[in-house]
C-alpha cells in the first residue's frame, strides 16, 4: 500500500486504542506549522468528542479497522473461560487492567471484562473495580455493536448474558473448596 494512501474512508467504523469505536466522518488537509498533514478527523458518540488523526502516525497510534469476525469470535468464547484473579495488589492489578484496555486488543478487553464480573449471588466490588469492569464491558459492546450494526445496550446484553450463563460455574467450585 502507498505511504500516503488513506487505509480508512469516510464512514468507516475504526478503533483508536485509548478512546475505542469511533467513526471517520471526514479526510482533512491541514498546513500545521508549514507542514502539510493528511487528517482523519474520528467522531466519538459515547464521549461526544472529536478527534483529528494525522494519516502517517495512525500505525504508530495503533488505530485499526474493526477485529474480523475470528477475533471477535475468539473475544467472546474468552468471557467463557475461567477468570483469572491474580493474588498481587489491587494497584497493580488495576494498571494491567488498564494497560489491556487500552491496548485496543480485543481479546484482552474480553479478559478485563470475564475476569472482573461478578454474578448478583457473588460479593459486591469495590468502586475502583465496577468503574474498570464497566471501562472494559462499554468498550467491547461498542466494538460488537459495530460489528452487529446493532447498539451498545443490545450489545452489552448479548455480553452479559454470556458472563452470567459461564461464571457461577467457576464460582461455585471456590466454595466447595
Amino acid at each position: 500500500m502507498a505511504a500516503n494512501a488513506p487505509a480508512f474512508d469516510v464512514g468507516d467504523y475504526v478503533v483508536y486504542p485509548k478512546h475505542g469505536v469511533g467513526r471517520v466522518i471526514e479526510l482533512q488537509s491541514e498546513e500545521i506549522a508549514g507542514m502539510q498533514l493528511e487528517l482523519y478527523v474520528l467522531r466519538f458518540e459515547k464521549e461526544r468528542m472529536t478527534l483529528r488523526v494525522p494519516v502517517n502516525k495512525v500505525e504508530a497510534i495503533g488505530m485499526r479497522k474493526l477485529s474480523s469476525d475470528k477475533t471477535l469470535k475468539e473475544a467472546m468464547e474468552t468471557l467463557k473461560g475461567k477468570p483469572k484473579v491474580k493474588r498481587t495488589m489491587w494497584s497493580r492489578r488495576a494498571q494491567e487492567y488498564e494497560a489491556k484496555i487500552n491496548s485496543g486488543d480485543l481479546v484482552s478487553i474480553a479478559e478485563v471484562t470475564r475476569d472482573l464480573f461478578r454474578p448478583e449471588d457473588q460479593p459486591e466490588q469495590s468502586y475502583s473495580e465496577r468503574q474498570i469492569f464497566e471501562a472494559a464491558s462499554s468498550r467491547l459492546a461498542r466494538e460488537l455493536a459495530a460489528m452487529e450494526k446493532t447498539d451498545e445496550p443490545t450489545a452489552l446484553g448479548k455480553i452479559l448474558d454470556v458472563l452470567r450463563k459461564y461464571a457461577p460455574q467457576y464460582y461455585e467450585n471456590t466454595e466447595d473448596a
